[in-house]
């Protein structure tokens, strides 16, 4: 069985900078984040690693 390419999720460095901003992960975890889990879903992991913080 062969695997689906999965939707890309990069985020631009203006958007990574805002989430930076206003959580506790550097622009590159940003990035990250957003890759792994999807743009809205890797904003929320940002901001669950602020309130763990």
């Amino acid at each position: 069985m062969t695997k689906t390419p999965s939707k890309d999720h990069r985020i631009s460095d203006k958007e990574a900078l805002r989430i930076a901003e206003q959580t506790d992960v550097s622009p590159q975890q940003a990035k990250d984040l957003a890759k792994e889990h999807g743009k809205a879903k890797g904003e929320q992991e940002a901001r669950k690693t602020k309130d763990e913080g």
